[in-house]
């Protein structure tokens, strides 16, 4: 994509829209190579939170909870409202066992729920996984949308 043309000196018009073809390549199922063009962009915008966010999402998608979850508690000091950060980091901790602390992500996401048809199938998500964490469905745990993360 754009970051090897511009190493291998086919720069085109110059300028490279890092985080354009991170989402790209995540969208591809290229997780690596995605989170090495999170990783440029973030160079050119410290702190950006929604690069955080998706370097997390990269972060899951390869196996790398941990640092995942450390990316979104970060976007989360920075950003306390970061929807996308509450509904990353509350799967992660239910996957680790810990629904206790997802459940406050969850409402929170909810709180600030994104709005779009395709976030619909998140927020149902996130809801149908709430009522069962509380108690009020007698339900499995629904099934993720397709695109588990924001």
């Amino acid at each position: 994509m754009a970051f090897w043309k511009k190493l291998f000196g086919d720069a085109g018009s110059g300028r490279v829209d890092y985080y354009r073809e991170g989402v790209d390549l995540l969208a591809d199922d290229k997780f690596h190579e995605a989170l090495t063009s999170f990783r440029l962009a973030l160079k050119e915008s410290p702190g950006d939170t929604l690069i955080l966010q998706q370097i997390a999402i990269c972060y899951t998608r390869i196996g790398m909870t941990e640092e995942a979850a450390k990316t979104y508690r970060h976007v989360l000091q920075k950003e306390p409202a970061a929807s996308g950060a509450h509904y990353g980091l509350a799967f992660i901790l239910l996957r680790a066992g810990q629904p206790q602390e997802a459940i406050g992500h969850l409402e929170a996401f909810l709180a600030q729920a994104p709005a779009g048809p395709e976030a619909g199938d998140h927020v149902a998500h996130a809801r149908a996984t709430l009522a069962h964490l509380r108690g009020e469905s007698h339900e499995s745990l629904p099934e993720p949308p397709p695109d588990e993360l924001l």
